[in-house]
C-alpha cells in the first residue's frame, strides 16, 4: 500500500545528483537518509527514460524503508508510475492543475518560484503544497540561476501559509541564515552528495535544524 505524506515539508531536502549507476545512487541516498535527510527528490537530467524509471522505482523502495517522502523532479507521469509521494514542478514542467489531476489529492506538489513572490502566491492559489525559492548562493549545479535574498523568504513567511524551501549553493554554514529568515527546508545537492562523507554532511544539516528548533 502506498504511504501518503501530508505532513509539511521540512528539514534537509536532499536532491539526487546525476548518477548513471543505480547501485551507487542508492548507496549515496541511503547515506544521506542515515544522516537525517527528511525528503528525497529524484532529479536526473541526463538519464534516458528507462534508467529514470529504474532509478525512481529503486528510490521508491528505499525511501519507504526510511518512511521519508520521495518527490520526482519535473515529471508528474513518472511520479504516478512509481507511486512517488509527489512531484516538483519548474517553470516549464506543466501546471499544478494537471499534476493534481494526474496524481490526486493525496500527493505533494511543489513549485519552483525562483525569486518571484507573485509566482509563489499563484502556485499556492492553484493548490501547491510547498514552494521553493532560490538561488540564494552561487550554485555549481545552476551557475546561471537567478538570485534570491533572505528578505524574500521573510516576506514569503509573512504572506504564505505553505512550507518554504530554499535552494541554491546552500551548505550547513550559510543555511542557518535562511532558516532564520523563514525557510522550512533546505534543498541541497552538492553540499551532501559531493561531500567526502555523505552521512556526516547530512548529519550536519540535521543538527542545524535541531539547533533552530531549540533556539
Amino acid at each position: 500500500m502506498s504511504r501518503v505524506f501530508r505532513q509539511p515539508i521540512s528539514g534537509l531536502y536532499a536532491i539526487t545528483p546525476d548518477e548513471a549507476d543505480t547501485v551507487e545512487l542508492l548507496r549515496k541516498v541511503r547515506l544521506a537518509l542515515l544522516g537525517g535527510a527528511r525528503v528525497v527528490q529524484y532529479r536526473n537530467k541526463i538519464a534516458a527514460a528507462a534508467l529514470r524509471q529504474q532509478q525512481a522505482e529503486a528510490l521508491r523502495e528505499l525511501t519507504r524503508e526510511f518512511a521519508v517522502p520521495l518527490i520526482i523532479n519535473d515529471d508528474a507521469v513518472l511520479a504516478q508510475q512509481v507511486d512517488a509521494d509527489g512531484v516538483h514542478l519548474g517553470g516549464a514542467d506543466g501546471s499544478v492543475a494537471d499534476a493534481r489531476a494526474l496524481l490526486g489529492s493525496g500527493k505533494l506538489i511543489g513549485v519552483s518560484c525562483y525569486n518571484r513572490l507573485a509566482l509563489a502566491h499563484e502556485a499556492v492559489r492553484l493548490g501547491a503544497d510547498y514552494v521553493a525559492f532560490g538561488s540564494f548562493f552561487a550554485s555549481t549545479v545552476k551557475p546561471d540561476a537567478v538570485s534570491a535574498t533572505p528578505d524574500l523568504l521573510r516576506q514569503a513567511r509573512r504572506e504564505l501559509a505553505v512550507p518554504l524551501v530554499a535552494i541554491g549553493g546552500i551548505d550547513a554554514q550559510n543555511g542557518a541564515q535562511l532558516l532564520e529568515a523563514g525557510a522550512d527546508a533546505l534543498a541541497v545537492i552538492s553540499a551532501v552528495f559531493a561531500a567526502p562523507d555523505i552521512e556526516k554532511a547530512a548529519r550536519e544539516f540535521f543538527h542545524l535544524f535541531e539547533q533552530g528548533r531549540t533556539v
